[in-house]
């Protein structure tokens, strides 16, 4: 089961999905990002998600790619070794920041570098 939190915090909205993304969850995922893709600034926290396969990985780039298509900017929190290694291996990181903490994904969306 995935639970999937939304927080409007002024600067940024932050989206924490809670849970496995995989085939059977990614529906609720990817609703939520196309929910989001008008935030000129969105903070995806993939903390708490324990396990992501391919549907997941390709929901979150789907999202990614319409925040961006609306003008909107993107980082992604990941504290789990495993996940943000696939984020490493599949290049993700290469389209969008990817930091260990929220902190570090909060200051990278407020202050990016061109």
């Amino acid at each position: 089961m995935l639970e999937i939190t939304v927080e409007h915090t002024g600067q940024y909205t932050l989206c924490r999905p809670v849970g496995e993304l995989d085939a059977y969850t990614v529906g609720a995922f990817r609703e939520a990002l196309a929910e989001l893709a008008s935030s000129p600034r969105l903070l995806i926290d993939l903390s708490d998600v324990p396990f992501m396969d391919s549907s997941g990985l390709g929901a979150l780039i789907g999202g990614i790619r319409r925040a961006r298509e609306a003008d909107g900017e993107v980082t992604v929190a990941c504290s789990r070794p495993t996940l943000t290694r696939l984020l490493h291996t599949t290049g993700f990181d290469r389209i969008v920041a990817v930091a260990d903490t929220v902190e570090a994904a909060e200051a990278a969306l407020l202050d990016p570098v061109d």
